[in-house]
């Protein structure tokens, strides 16, 4: 039995010793029954590092696969420094890596899986308080994801951004211009061998996507959930101020253990208030809604994708960042980052909120950096780059569980739009037919793209701004509205409806749009309506069926038959919520 006592003259299998109250003495503060435990580690620890000091794991997504988190072993090292200076004993460990550039067919499928193997490596190993390193998108969701379900002192620090490109005078921003100039070379005013030009110029550091992408963004969400240090956001990844960060971090970590400060002590609903909030002024990713509210599920704070709308309506955009604007995260960081902007949101913000300071989230924001900032970078409040730039939850008949725009990236004059369906049955269908001359077309038309959600991909790819077609390219017309129930990268823009729910491989409205139905979209009026009658609509679902999946076992088979929608984070419904962090069997 687990709890009877060992006979060798500890505790028992659960190793409950009484003096620190760290769950890391539950493996090496038995005398005689830590001893396999003690040995196997001891290959350079002194004896004393084994007797009550916090034992702290650094997790890190480092890979050769993902290189915008290459360097995130650098970091450790600087996360190591601090943990050491602090009395604890730093361990570094391995979790998967997702590189979004590299992943078939789309690292959001691996999100859920990701945040499955830092849980259990986070619960299985004798840690009493563990440092997140992540970068590229689904890396910080995924290891907030699973910290969160654990429930241990934790500190995210995040890889930060790479340099700003350049090629011939100008600028490059990763992802943003990719798209930009790979529509140029589709419509014919770039040719290829320029765009290929473009490919070592755009990427010329370690570091994530330096516009305001999913990974800087999710790193600025990181610092407005108070889950990471100040400035956390925006330092470029070879600014030596990153290490900094990596060292206090980790000196932080130590206290936090010792303060017993877990993660669900910091990331409460005003936390994640605040985030939404942030959000809006950064002029973030759409896929934050998504990642947001999954790690608000495992810990079991109440959000909803309406909060989204809800604390960021009216709100103004103050950061002037591709892909919303004109420059880039080194710009931002220079200009005050974050705290800059938590400064002119003022009020808005609940300063009040925790964080593993210590300290309230009111000192996260810096007057001193937002009365220095570049206003081309970071505006204010009274002269913002957009009055309103708070992402859009729409509802409408076609969207019953809700679908999101992001103003702040579309064009305003087809924000109110009314078109003709235009249908593509999946992504294969549209690579078939979009560049048919015969295709019938025009740019009054709503591009429909069904087949692209979390069960029907599977994973929910990041094709929701999907590309004009080649006809419409030509004319010189760069956007059109487009709905699907995909994902839409941080880099990108365009009037693109996302995340529509339920999605079509669930039988959700989209499943039965037809060519020629009439759609209305009115982001001002949070609307989205397919123009037909509720008994037409219904008659359609009636005789809709579910298309057979190819997948029949393994982890694509999982991940169909257990993630939930959009709306609820894409998380699976096992997940939701967190479990115990003790361990109490021990084969030792």
């Amino acid at each position: 039995m687990a709890d009877e006592p060992a006979g060798d003259g500890s505790t028992g299998a659960t190793g409950d010793t009484g003096d620190t109250g760290m769950r890391s003495q539950d493996w090496y503060g038995r005398p005689l029954a830590g001893f396999g435990h003690r040995s196997w580690m001891k290959r350079g620890l002194p004896d004393d590092a084994f007797d009550g000091r916090p034992m702290i794991g650094i997790a890190s997504s480092w890979s050769d696969l993902t290189p915008c988190n290459g360097h995130l072993t650098d970091v450790a090292e600087h996360v190591k420094r601090g943990v050491w200076e602090a009395g604890g004993v730093p361990l570094v460990f391995p979790t998967t890596s997702l590189g979004e550039t590299q992943i078939r067919p789309t690292a959001m499928l691996l999100r859920n899986l990701m945040s499955m193997d830092v849980e259990e490596s986070i619960r299985g190993n004798p840690i009493d308080g563990v440092v997140l390193l992540g970068g590229c998108d689904k890396t910080t969701p995924a290891q907030l994801m699973g910290a969160a379900s654990v429930d241990l002192p934790t500190i995210m620090v995040s890889g930060g951004p790479m340099l700003n490109g350049h090629y011939r005078g100008r600028e490059l921003g990763s992802g943003t211009d990719l798209i930009r100039y790979t529509a140029d070379v589709r419509a014919g005013v770039m040719d290829i061998d320029e765009f290929t030009d473009l490919e070592s110029c755009m990427t010329r550091s370690w570091g994530t996507c330096n516009t305001m992408g999913t990974a800087s963004t999710m790193a600025c969400m990181s610092e407005a959930l108070g889950i990471a240090l100040p400035t956390n956001g925006a330092i470029p990844a070879a600014d030596s101020r990153r290490l900094r960060l990596a060292h206090l971090s980790g000196r932080r970590i130590v206290d936090m253990v010792r303060e017993g400060q877990r993660i669900s002590t910091v990331l409460t609903r005003s936390n994640f208030e605040n985030a939404i909030r942030a959000l809006a002024a950064i002029g973030g990713s759409t896929n934050a809604v998504v990642h947001l509210l999954a790690i608000a599920g495992r810990l079991g704070v109440e959000l909803t994708v309406d909060d989204f709308d809800r604390f960021s309506h009216d709100s103004p955009l103050l950061v002037n960042l591709k892909p919303s604007g004109d420059h880039l995260m080194e710009d931002f960081f220079y200009s005050g980052g974050l705290p800059a902007v938590l400064a002119h949101l003022g009020d808005v913000i609940d300063g009040d909120a925790p964080t593993v300071t210590g300290r309230p989230f009111s000192t996260y924001a810096d007057p001193v950096a937002a009365e220095n900032a570049d206003p081309a970078v970071i505006r204010t409040p009274a002269d913002p780059v957009l009055a309103d730039s708070g992402i859009a939850v729409l509802r409408g008949n076609l969207c019953p569980g809700g679908a999101v725009i992001k103003p702040n990236a579309a064009t305003p004059a087809l924000m109110t739009h009314r078109g003709r369906a235009v249908v593509f049955e999946s992504i294969e269908d549209y690579h078939t037919r979009i560049d048919d001359p015969d295709l019938d077309v025009d740019e009054n038309c709503v591009l429909v793209l069904k087949g692209c959600g979390p069960k029907g991909y599977p994973g929910m790819p990041e094709v929701g701004n999907f590309g004009l077609p080649r006809k419409i390219l030509e004319k010189g017309i760069r956007d059109m509205v487009r709905i699907s129930d995909a994902r839409m990268s941080g880099t990108a823009f365009g009037t693109v409806v996302l995340h529509t729910a339920p999605e079509s491989a669930a039988g959700g409205p989209l499943a039965v749009v037809r060519d020629g139905d009439m759609i209305s979209l009115d982001v001002p009026g949070r609307s989205l309506a397919l123009e037909i009658d509720d008994a037409e609509l219904e008659k359609r679902l009636q005789l809709w069926t579910r298309p057979a999946s190819p997948h029949s076992r393994g982890y694509y088979r999982l991940y169909i038959d257990t993630v939930l929608q959009a709306d609820q984070g894409c998380d699976f419904d096992f997940l939701v919520g967190n479990s115990p962090e003790r361990v109490t069997r021990d084969s030792h």
